[in-house]
């Protein structure tokens, strides 16, 4: 009966830690480039992401462009497709602040996108859909928003 419930156990051991690696981004930080684009101006600057355990990660990026700055922090739920090295889909959320010419902007950013980590080198990409929802300032919706990520990872 011992050895049974000592099977059992690791059994169950091992399950659990296998969802939980498979549910963990392929890295703990990364530094980097984002570009933004889409309808209305083209913005660059740096970027970092850090997973806080499992499949929770913050993102900040600070971008310029067009007499244009925004600074923005995401939270994104991020998983691995089953099957493949590297590649992954992550959803997320959050507030962006804008300055140019007199004014500025507050935004909330959706985002949806996909990360691919090169498994054998220290560099990740992504792509995403990551609309602007302008609450300030004839407040609107510009579905037609995207980015663009070049990182290299810490562990």
């Amino acid at each position: 009966m011992k050895k049974t419930l000592l099977s059992l156990a690791a059994a169950a051991a091992l399950v659990f830690g296998f969802n939980e690696a498979k549910a963990q981004t392929p890295y703990k930080t990364a530094i980097g480039l984002a570009i933004d684009l889409g309808d209305g101006a083209t913005l660059f600057g740096p970027q970092i992401k850090h997973s806080f355990g499992g499949a929770n990660a913050g993102q900040a990026q600070v971008l310029f462009g067009d007499n244009f700055t925004a600074i923005g922090a995401d939270y994104s739920y991020n998983q691995q497709f089953a099957g493949t090295n590297g590649l992954g889909w992550y959803v997320g959320v959050g507030p962006q602040i804008g300055f140019g010419g007199d004014l500025t902007w507050f935004s909330i950013r959706p985002q949806a996108g996909l990360e691919y980590k090169i498994p054998s080198a220290p560099i990740a990409f992504h792509f995403d859909w990551k609309p602007n929802w302008n609450l300030s300032h004839d407040t609107d919706f510009n579905a037609a928003r995207f980015s663009l990520g070049f990182k290299f990872t810490l562990r």
